[in-house]
């Protein structure tokens, strides 16, 4: 049978329909989908999806933010006419996402006879498929698809089963295909480590016989660990066998836990951190807290060095102050929040002295509120809570990210850090019974969060934090007693959200939003009532 005669004739392979919020998804799918060569020995071979494609190119992908309208664009109706398949990207917000139901449903109308293949993306199938892919189907019975599984490790199996389902070619054969290479790459790269660790070797032993042979034969070594340990990390990650790094990891660890700081050159120190912190940082991922922990430690040994011979370097202090948030962070986790005020007390110190040494930079000046505001979590955590340090520490937190959206007022994300760090000293006046002060700082965070809209109107979830904190400023006034204020409050709120339903009538949460504002508003109206 011809593609002709199976009615998928279409100048797209397929069309991805997803949601805005899966977009870095649809991106990497599209990426590789597009570059990705069918068997040659395959190659037009015959299917009922027609003669197998060398590459499957063009697939349809809007680049675009979908207009405000009641319906999808004249572009985007013509690529679902002209696509051969379409791939619904399903997580929670694809579920929720009027675009992605229409998609659906117009694909489903304009080409009956052509497969719908989802893929999920996050989320489970209970909450992530779109409520149109369970329409039923010409013979009245429920549709039930099978989706592809992208999530996680599943992800390579689950864009074969999708590649499978646009060609007609047997998942068994795509697999082996695909094992095939990934096996010549893996013992590419696994040769590599092998004669790279083999190297390492001989010139550890080599670094004694000499100091000048020794610091070139060091600085040598040390290039080859950090290419291991970034470069051939990732590579190997890419093929899924970081278990190859594990002699690696071991053998680097034992290298720079035996070292004197105090012999090693500065640019040695530089490189040892970043390589501490970048596997401090992948272990803290991957949940072992424990070899995050030695990782940091390390890092912090070596930093410290480096501070304390350029201790009017500004580089310096920024790469200490990562070891000593990193170690604060791991203790916060563990609830030591002793050794986490210790060490977010030191990342405010370097912090501070960065700024001192370089007052008009971005980057240093946003440290030092992120450092900051570690502490103002901090103080408010119930177990260690002190209201002093959380005022002292909240405020400071404010002054910093203020002084950001300053030097840059177009940046959203700046002025949506200084909306939560109000937020937080919003918090901490709470905590310390100062009610009027409370309310200016959640009425600075709205408005914060207001020019961030300005900016972006766009993003709905700025509007959402501006509600947020409506309902913050009227629960303060409810029990000062200014029931009146708390009402036009919330529905000032109520019209910010029905505007967000309108937009999007049907996500979930806004629409629950709105309903737990009528809750609060009803509420209120009694007790209005009641004292009159």
């Amino acid at each position: 049978m011809t593609k002709e005669e199976a009615g998928t004739t279409g100048r797209y392979k397929a069309f991805i329909s997803y949601s805005h919020c899966d977009t870095a998804v649809a991106v990497r799918l599209h990426r590789r989908m597009e570059s990705y060569r069918l068997p040659p020995r395959l190659v037009g071979t015959p299917t009922p999806r027609g003669p197998v494609p060398a590459r499957l190119s063009p697939i349809f992908r809007d680049i675009d933010e979908l207009p405000a309208a009641d319906d999808l664009s004249t572009e985007i109706k013509a690529a679902l006419a002209d696509s051969e398949a379409l791939i619904v990207l399903c997580s929670p917000d694809a579920k929720a996402s009027r675009w992605v139901n229409r998609e659906i449903e117009l694909f489903r109308e304009m080409h009956p006879e052509r497969p719908i293949l989802p893929a999920l993306v996050r989320g489970d199938v209970d909450d992530a498929f779109p409520p149109t892919l369970f329409t039923p189907g010409p013979d009245g019975h429920a549709r039930e698809p099978i989706a592809s599984d992208l999530r996680g490790e599943q992800e390579r199996l689950g864009r074969i089963k999708l590649i499978a389902g646009l060609t007609g070619v047997g998942v068994d054969d795509l697999v082996q295909r695909d094992a095939q290479r990934r096996l010549r790459r893996v013992m590419a790269v696994t040769a590599s480590a092998v004669i790279a660790i083999i190297v390492l070797s001989g010139l550890l032993v080599a670094a004694v016989r000499a100091r000048a042979e020794a610091e070139r034969q060091q600085a040598e070594a040390e290039g080859l660990i950090e290419f291991m340990l970034t470069d051939l990390r990732g590579r190997l990650k890419g093929v899924g066998r970081l278990d190859v790094m594990n002699a690696v990891n071991a053998r680097a660890m034992d290298y720079y836990s035996d070292q004197s700081l105090a012999a090693l050159p500065d640019q040695s120190l530089e490189r040892r951190a970043r390589i501490l912190h970048a596997m401090g940082e992948d272990d803290e991922a991957r949940g072992d807290k424990a070899a995050a922990l030695v990782k940091f430690s390390e890092a912090h040994r070596t930093t410290s060095a480096i501070a304390a011979r350029r201790p009017r370097d500004a580089e310096s202090l920024f790469a200490h102050a990562q070891s000593e948030y990193w170690l604060g962070y791991l203790a916060y986790r563990k609830k030591d929040f002793r050794n986490a005020r210790t060490h977010f007390q030191g990342y405010v110190t370097l912090a501070d002295r960065m700024t001192a040494l370089r007052p008009d930079n971005v980057r240093y000046i946003r440290e030092q509120g992120y450092a900051q505001g570690n502490l103002c979590a901090l103080a408010l955590t119930p177990n260690a809570k002190d209201v002093t340090l959380a005022d002292t520490a909240c405020a400071g937190s404010v002054e910093a990210k203020a002084q950001v959206v300053k030097l840059s007022p177009k940046d959203g994300s700046a002025l949506a850090d200084l909306a939560n760090a109000y937020g937080w000293l919003g918090d901490a006046h709470n905590a310390s019974g100062s009610r009027l002060n409370a309310r200016r700082a959640y009425l600075a965070a709205a408005n914060a969060v207001n020019r961030a809209v300005e900016l972006d109107p766009q993003n709905l979830d700025y509007r959402d934090v501006w509600v947020t904190r409506q309902f913050s400023l009227a629960e303060l006034e409810r029990e000062e007693g200014r029931h009146d204020a708390a009402l036009r409050r919330l529905k000032e709120a109520r019209q910010t959200v029905a505007d967000m339903v309108g937009r999007d009538p049907d996500n979930q949460l806004w629409r629950e939003r709105l309903a737990q504002i009528e809750r609060k508003l009803a509420s209120l109206t009694k007790v209005q009532k009641e004292k009159a």
